[in-house]
This record gives C-alpha cells, structure tokens and sequence, in this order.
C-alpha cells in the first residue's frame, strides 16, 4: 500500500500530523507538490496529485487529505481518466466553503458540486472546528456519499492542534484501509 499526503492551503509545516506521519509512520509516502500553495490554482493541485498518483510503483493507493487537499482530492476524482490504483481516500477536516471563516482569498479555487466520491473513503472531522461546523461536515459527508468520524474537540486538526503523530488518526486509518480489505501500519 503506498500513502500520497495531500495537505491543505500552505502545505502542512512539520509539526503537522501529515508530516510527522510522512517521516515516521508511513514510510515511503509521497507528498504532492505544488507550486501554488500560498495562492491554491486548482488545476496545479489536481495536476499534481494525478503526477503523483502515476508515478507511484505501487498499484494500491491510499490519498490521505487534510482541508483544502480534500477538495483537491474530490476534483481529481472527478477528472481522472484512470484511477483504479487508488483504492481509498482518507479526507480530513475539509472546510465548509459557505462558512464566514473560509478564507475569501479560496473561494474561487474549488468549488464544492457536491459530487459523489468515486471510491471508498471516509471524512473525519472535529467537534469544535473553527472552519467546518458538525451540521456542515455531515452536509458535506452526504454530498460527498461517504461516511462521517467525529473525533471530538481537536480544532482544525492542524499543527495548531497540538496532535503530534495523532494516533487516534493513524488508528482511524488503519481501520480505513483494513476495511478495504488491505493491511495498513499499526498504529504505535
């Protein structure tokens, strides 16, 4: 299984759980890279996940989104030609787009359809996030179609959050993948 980290606008600093993940926990993942992560261009990031997803060796993928990546990831599912090597996607914390806390500089960036996801996947959110409320995550999970995980109050689920490596996420995701019938890492 090979994991490809999508962060949200401005990339996830190292003390994100994303990057502690990448480093310690799922060894061999591959972060997208984009050139636009201050200023999100929407076809930059779908361009990258679709590099990175075919230049991955492996052929079962797991996506592993934070924030504005899930809406990334939902585009690129929207879009992609090919993508039976991914076999999930793990999508956290997206912001609701319609709050007054998005930021104004995005909205132009991807714009929520509401579409189905394509795959198997899941949306984890917090009870008390400052950009996504519990009635706009689960309004989001139904347009979506997938499943919603509340993890109780951790904010943003950001660096910001203080969660280190978040074992209750590497938990969650590896509940995620074996429920795909694949074996994921252990959670320490």
């Amino acid at each position: 299984m090979h994991y490809i980290i999508v962060p949200g606008w401005n990339g996830s600093d190292s003390d994100h759980w994303q990057s502690i993940w990448e480093a310690d926990w799922l060894p061999g993942a591959t972060r997208i890279e984009v050139a636009s992560w201050t200023h999100p261009e929407r076809d930059d990031w779908v361009d990258a996940i679709e590099r990175t997803v075919r230049a991955s060796d492996d052929d079962e993928v797991v996506l592993v989104a934070h924030s504005l990546g899930c809406y990334a990831v939902t585009h690129w599912l929207a879009s992609a030609a090919d993508r039976a090597q991914v076999r999930g996607a793990f999508l956290v914390a997206p912001p609701d787009q319609s709050a007054e806390t998005y930021p104004t500089e995005l909205l132009s960036t991807f714009d929520d359809a509401g579409t189905a996801v394509s795959i198997p996947a899941v949306l984890v959110t917090s009870d008390n996030d400052p950009y996504c409320t519990l009635d706009a995550a689960a309004r989001i999970a139904g347009d979506w179609q997938i499943p919603l995980v509340t993890t109780g109050e951790l904010g943003h689920i950001n660096s910001e959050s203080k969660l280190d490596d978040w074992v209750l996420g590497q938990r969650l995701l590896t509940s995620f993948v074996a429920g795909l019938g694949r074996q994921a890492l252990r959670s320490r």
